[in-house]
């Protein structure tokens, strides 16, 4: 069943065991450097990431006082070689991995290229934060973990492997024997769940590094994960289905509570709106479809993302979107108790697939919202959005025809 998915997943698998990833100093990137840089110059300047589009330096679409300002592209970037596959933001820094298996930090305001690490195998395939640390998936099976210098935030160092190189020799089921797709932080209970095409989701606790669960999850590639309410796990997969999991015995098992969604389309992305209780899913039909938590978790409705596959899904405050495989993001806002969904933009501009999508509030303007969006055309993209409906204002109810089996439980 991967075949008709893998277009959208343009990694290969890799088969061979090349990482040297101990617990050395990182390889130290900061930026590529040629023959011909004799002369020293910024880390901006020698960057990948040198290319800005017209519309980086563009005004926003409205003047300023204009009454539904706001919503528009800020700036592009453009990389010179590979995807963009992952990106991630927290606090003033913006993270984005590409399958040049680089990993490069940005200021966010202004944004100015401060470096990056890179690791010496496996492009990376999914990025999640946590304080100072930085969790990296990666095409060869693994997860590395870098910390940033408490000296110097813009510094990053490897902690480590997940599983340690070493220990996986001997136990050979503590790591994943494909692509880690996907990556979710159960904060709260100190654990870092890793999904992978292997068909498997783990569960590593982060104080000790070791691997406590393994779920065999589902019949395909696991291309999503995501926790919420208390310690729920939701995988989503390629053979079409998403389902929900119950942490039991402190975290050591996995037990399942029930299978939300079948469907012949592959499922490419999971969302969890915490605070609202709303889950979120993206499937390669174009459909982003959702639950709501009332005293159990009950189907809500579905919202067209596209006409071609959903990538990725990003949620905060009452706000979603989704990444298109047509290169779109759409944003919606959620109204109510009972997940109404207002589309309130349309983002056009990338000319290859988007597929990841980070979203946060704009602290300098209220009301306003800021997405990352990276993009297969390698670049990554940062827009503002404002809470109101584009110019037809209508909520999406709309159903495609065969609608998804719907599951609900107690």
């Amino acid at each position: 069943m991967r075949n008709r998915f893998s277009y959208l997943l343009t990694c290969r698998r890799q088969t061979h065991d090349d990482d040297d990833d101990d617990d050395k100093s990182p390889l130290p990137l900061t930026t590529p450097t040629h023959p011909s840089d004799s002369a020293p110059s910024s880390p901006f300047v020698k960057s990948p990431w040198t290319q800005y589009s017209a519309a980086a330096v563009a005004p926003l679409p409205y003047p300023s006082d204009h009454p539904s300002n706001h919503t528009g592209l800020l700036a592009s970037l453009s990389r010179k070689q590979g995807h963009v596959q992952a990106i991630a933001a927290s606090g003033d820094l913006l993270y984005t991995g590409s399958d040049a298996k680089n990993i490069r930090v940005w200021n966010k305001s202004p944004l100015i290229d401060l470096g990056g690490f890179k690791s010496r195998s496996g492009l990376v395939k999914c990025i999640v934060l946590l304080s100072d640390k930085v969790f990296t998936g990666h095409r060869d099976g693994r997860i590395r973990v870098w910390k940033r210098d408490p000296n110097d935030p813009h510094v990053h160092r490897r902690k480590g492997t997940l599983p340690r190189p070493k220990k996986c020799v001997l136990k050979t089921s503590s790591r994943h024997m494909d692509v880690v797709s996907c990556l979710a932080l159960d904060a709260t209970h100190g654990i870092l769940y890793s999904g992978s095409w292997d068909r498997t989701v783990k569960a590593w606790r982060i104080a000790d590094s070791r691997c406590v669960a393994t779920i065999n999850a589902h019949g395909d590639a696991v291309n999503t994960v995501a926790v919420g309410f208390g310690g729920l796990v939701f995988s989503g997969s390629a053979d079409g289905t998403v389902k929900a999991w119950q942490r039991v015995d402190g975290g050591n098992r996995h037990v399942e509570v029930g299978t939300m969604l079948r469907q012949e389309s592959a499922v490419t992305a999971i969302a969890v709106a915490d605070d609202d209780g709303v889950v979120y899913s993206g499937a390669s039909d174009g459909w982003v479809r959702y639950w709501v938590r009332g005293r159990r978790l009950e189907w809500g409705g579905e919202m067209h993302g596209g006409r071609m596959a959903v990538l990725c899904l990003a949620v905060a405050g009452r706000m979603v979107a989704c990444g298109s495989a047509e290169g779109t993001v759409r944003v919606w806002r959620r109204d109510g108790p009972a997940g109404r969904h207002v589309r309130v933009a349309v983002l056009k501009g990338h000319s290859g697939p988007v597929r990841c999508l980070a979203m946060e509030a704009d602290m300098e303007d209220g009301g306003k919202w800021v997405v990352y969006s990276g993009s297969l055309d390698g670049s990554v993209k940062v827009w503002r959005v404002a809470e109101r409906p584009d110019k037809d204002g209508s909520p999406l109810w709309l159903s495609p025809p065969g609608a998804a089996k719907k599951f609900a439980w107690d």
